[in-house]
């Protein structure tokens, strides 16, 4: 129970990462806040996972791309649980697809609202309550493609490449606060979604949410606090 006491916020929760980041993180001992977009999300992530009614698992229904709205709701969870020390991004999405001359600008700026956006109004909202408490620790999920050249890939890479540019920035901002910021950069995540789309993958070599779900809990954990400013590859044998 090596994060007993702590209070973890996972944006994206009830997805297929972020579920598995949950579970982990209350296995560990944390009180974890997961934010969601449609009513009933919550208790299907319960039921999901086979998490009890008495675990200390709440969610939060926000839209991430809301500045006003992420701030009022973290500072609701700072008042109920006493304050936030961990934040994991893990909310996003793929976009794209096709040749930069034939992606038109609307998908860029979805891609840039869905992965960078959502991750900078989170951080914004979330450090001040960290710094109120002597310390935290932030994890970003990234993508193996924002650091290798892929083709049919540019919005969404682009925007995966700015939240590493986001998280060497907090880590130099935060130190002297005790605050790291760190990265985790999948390369294809073995999901029901990713099944789907790809029904010829090699989902042997894929990686598993549980997996990247335990280097995120290290990071966060006591042992990851010297580890700040690192983008992690968690590629599996992908």
């Amino acid at each position: 129970m090596t994060l007993s006491g702590k209070v973890a916020v996972v944006t994206g929760g009830t997805g297929a990462l972020g579920a598995a980041v949950a579970r982990s993180l209350l296995d560990a001992g944390a009180a974890v806040v997961v934010t969601h977009r449609a009513e009933g999300e919550l208790s299907d992530l319960r039921a999901r996972l086979g998490i009890a009614d008495d675990a200390p698992l709440s969610g939060m229904l926000v839209d991430l791309t809301d500045e006003a709205a992420v701030k009022s709701a973290y500072g609701e969870v700072a008042a109920s649980h006493g304050g936030i020390d961990i934040l994991v991004n893990a909310a996003g999405g793929f976009g794209g697809g096709a040749p930069v001359h034939q992606s038109g600008w609307a998908i860029w700026q979805q891609q840039l609202d869905i992965n960078l956006k959502t991750a900078v109004i989170s951080c914004a909202s979330g450090v001040p309550h960290m710094i109120a408490r002597g310390g935290g620790a932030i994890v970003n999920v990234g993508t193996r493609t924002a650091t290798q050249p892929g083709a049919n890939l540019a919005a969404y890479a682009a925007s995966k490449r700015a939240v590493l540019q986001l998280t060497e920035a907090l880590a130099a901002e935060l130190r002297g606060h005790n605050i790291t910021a760190n990265a985790v950069l999948p390369s294809t995540i073995d999901t029901p979604a990713n099944r789907k789309g790809m029904p010829n993958g090699s989902y042997d070599d894929w990686v598993k949410p549980e997996e990247i779900a335990a280097v995120v809990r290290f990071l966060v954990g006591p042992e990851g606090r010297i580890i700040s400013g690192a983008s992690i590859p968690v590629y599996g044998r992908a």
